[in-house]
């Protein structure tokens, strides 16, 4: 185990909005290696809005986690209790810190970190119990809470004794999960306790694993939650369970080995998504019935999200080399820079078809080229290139990727259904293009593979961005165009 570091970086997604999070910074850091020691350090701040950074070495349990009376605090026994405070970090440092069967509550409470720490088999029944079984929980009047580089484990579901492993209720709002491990859990999370509890939302998951959970990766109810750049593996029953009124943006996460990852389920009050970038690998989907409305086979946006925060994406294809070296404890609190790009086709995707020969652009498509008008991005751009140069209609301009692979996209405002694209290489650098593939960004659907520039021909399908993702080259890549056909040559 590598040594885990004191806090670093700062709160992302909706954590930085209401005035942004915090915790303890500018207050005084206190060590602590027991729970009750924990406790010591609220109370005996001189309010209970104090800040103060807690630094948390070694095992906290039941056995060495007291109620402590003072004013900057409201304890209990065997639970970590944040109660009627603000201003708080908790943070593992030296060898790393492990709340043994021990939860962390968090109620009537704001401008709250916690990172850096293992919370594991936290149950509601048997014994020893605490908080309800849940690792971290928040209800009732929470506002501005980041929680990152954590690992939250249990070794069952409900009948084992487990409940959540990251829930919010009770008019909990402006929360943040990033970097994070959610495993081996019958439950992953919920945003609302009832359908009638909406009070929740603006909550970011962010280069998160989800492993062997059952269901709840989210369940959201009500108000609104971002997901991307998580990587979804083993989900058994369902994943983000988007009800009773609630709106979720799913971009760019990567959904492997599971059922029912995205939709309303276990309700007839729906909820809404917007999907893009995401990859689906290996997803089994059930038929749409009473209470059961999942989002695929081909999912599709039924609602639009507006994010108030900036934010990088990584492609979905490099979420698992990405967070393998970022997300849980004890990893150093590293993070990633925003520009993974996937250089490879994921697993599942179909096998190429018929390649042109590199630098036939074969016959002209006919029909308008939709690109003319349309928007342009992509994954990094050379010295002296421009996205836009791929649709400006002039052979020549260019764009070049900043190395060898990279991807070049166009996008929509509306609706816009493709079945044919042509890319044209720049002069003097036919063939340069190498193996690629063509993603429908929307929902991650590869729509062809295959190598060389040319004309690329495939099902009609509408969407508002399309990528052209080279993944292999004999040369720096050179696209003067980038053009889009409804027809087909």
């Amino acid at each position: 185990m590598s040594p885990a570091a004191a806090q670093t970086g700062s709160a992302t997604g909706y954590a930085t909005q209401n005035g942004g999070t915090t915790g303890g910074a500018g207050g005084q850091t206190v060590r602590a290696t027991t729970g009750t020691q924990i406790h010591q350090a609220l109370c005996d701040r001189p309010s209970t809005s104090t800040p103060i950074i807690i630094q948390v070495e070694g095992t906290i349990n039941h056995g060495n986690t007291s109620k402590v009376s003072g004013p900057g605090c409201d304890t209990a026994d065997d639970v970590i209790e944040l109660k009627k405070i603000s201003n708080v970090t908790i943070v593992g440092t030296g060898r790393g810190a492990v709340f043994d069967q021990l939860g962390i509550h968090i109620r009537e409470s704001r401008n709250i970190i916690i990172q850096n720490v293992t919370v594991r088999n936290v149950k509601k029944s048997g014994s020893p119990t605490s908080n309800g079984g849940d690792a971290i929980g928040m209800e009732k009047d929470v506002r501005n809470v980041w929680v990152d580089h954590v690992t939250l484990e249990a070794s069952g579901g409900e009948s084992e004794g487990y409940d959540a492993l990251f829930d919010m209720k009770n008019n909990t709002q402006y929360v943040t999960l990033s970097y994070s491990i959610l495993r081996n859990s019958g439950r992953g999370g919920l945003v609302g306790s009832s359908e009638s509890d909406r009070s929740n939302g603006y909550v970011t998951y962010h280069h998160n694993l989800y492993e062997n959970i059952d269901s709840r990766a989210p369940l959201l109810r009500g108000g609104i939650g971002h997901m991307y750049n998580n990587h979804y593996s083993g989900l058994s029953k369902s994943g983000i369970n988007s009800r009773a009124g609630a709106r979720a943006k799913v971009e760019n996460n990567y959904f492997k080995n599971s059922r029912d990852v995205l939709g309303t389920f276990y309700t007839n009050e729906r909820g809404t998504w917007e999907v893009r970038g995401n990859v689906f690998d290996n997803v089994t989907w059930s038929s749409q019935g009473d209470k059961n409305y999942p989002a695929g086979p081909d999912p599709r946006s039924t609602t639009s999200v507006s994010i108030p925060y900036s934010y990088s994406l990584d492609d979905a294809g490099c979420l698992a080399q990405v967070l393998g070296q970022t997300a849980g404890a004890n990893k150093g609190n590293r993070v990633s820079d925003g520009n993974c790009r996937a250089d490879d086709p994921a697993p599942g995707d179909p096998g190429p078809g018929p390649d042109p020969e590199p630098g036939d652009p074969g016959d002209p498509p006919s029909g308008t080229n939709l690109s003319i008008g349309a928007g342009a991005d992509g994954s990094s751009k050379g010295s002296g290139t421009s996205y836009g140069n791929v649709i400006d209609g002039d052979m020549n301009t260019y764009w070049s990727p900043s190395g060898s692979t990279g991807r070049i996209s166009v996008k929509w405002g509306s609706n816009t259904t493709v079945s044919t694209i042509n890319i044209r290489e720049a002069s003097g650098a036919q063939g340069n293009i190498g193996s690629w593939r063509v993603v429908d960004n929307d929902n991650g659907t590869v729509l062809a593979t295959g190598s060389g520039a040319g004309v690329i021909t495939f099902s009609p399908t509408t969407l508002r961005k399309i990528n052209f993702e080279i993944t292999g080259s004999n040369g720096t890549p050179r696209v003067a165009e980038f053009e889009t056909y409804a027809g087909t040559p």
